[in-house]
């Protein structure tokens, strides 16, 4: 199946919120229903993965059925901060009802956290800083996608995000204690100005309002400190498996 060009983002997002959906297979690694499915519009086939809400497994701190939400809240905060490397993500209905639907990334699995050459680290930065501010409480080693040919940074499941208490769980831990570099803390800033406006309406129909506020508060204690923390010592701050 051909990926869809990300050259052209205005005719994929109708392309995902407005297609037929065929199922083509399912993941297998996970607790939650994942799907692999091709999208069909216009002439365009687009290969993309669904999360059915239905098929998420209930979790003791999120909200039932709130993981699909979370994931489109995530893309969202990617692109207002100019980061863009969350793949376009909507929420609609599918073969299974309702969930996240999500533009797939093609990449080669064994490329990932744990294998990335020293060369690729330093872009991480980005990832790190994203995982602070959304709260991210599941980055897997999996979890980061090098895309095949442009060898384009890639983030995904970001159902585990966005709690009112600090849940961070990461492997990324290679900047702790070092300055978050003056084009990130540019970037934290512009996000602030956004926040108040479009932005939070955007969100609102994904997070809780103690959700928004915490997103808001988290924003605010990275600009006044801006250095990349430690891993804390009263929790768990690493996810498992890790990959």
């Amino acid at each position: 199946m051909n990926e869809a060009p990300l050259s052209a983002p205005n005719e994929l997002k109708p392309a995902l919120e407005n297609g037929e959906i065929t199922l083509k297979g399912q993941f297998v690694y996970g607790s939650n229903y994942t799907f692999l499915v091709s999208v069909r519009h216009v002439g365009m086939e687009i290969p993309a993965v669904y999360k059915p809400m239905r098929g998420e497994q209930p979790l003791w701190d999120f909200p039932a059925a709130s993981l699909a939400g979370r994931e489109v809240a995530a893309w969202l905060v990617s692109e207002a901060l100019g980061f863009g490397f969350v793949p376009l993500t909507i929420l609609r209905d599918g073969p299974f009802g309702p969930g996240s639907l999500q533009q797939y990334i093609e990449h080669n699995p064994n490329l990932h956290y744990f294998t990335l050459k020293p060369a690729d680290r330093p872009r991480l930065r980005l990832a790190a800083l994203f995982d602070l501010l959304v709260n991210n409480a599941d980055r897997k080693g999996s979890h980061i996608l090098l895309q095949k040919r442009t060898r384009k940074l890639y983030l995904i499941d970001h159902g585990l995000c966005f709690h009112a208490e600090d849940k961070l769980r990461t492997v990324i831990w290679d900047f702790s204690g070092e300055d978050i570099p003056p084009e990130l803390v540019a970037a934290l800033e512009m996000f602030r100005s956004l926040l108040p406006l479009n932005l939070s309406v955007d969100l609102q129909p994904y997070l809780t309002s103690q959700e928004l506020a915490a997103l808001n508060a988290r924003l605010e204690t990275l600009l006044a400190n801006p250095v990349f923390p430690a891993p804390p010592e009263d929790r768990r701050a690493f996810p498992y498996p890790p990959l």
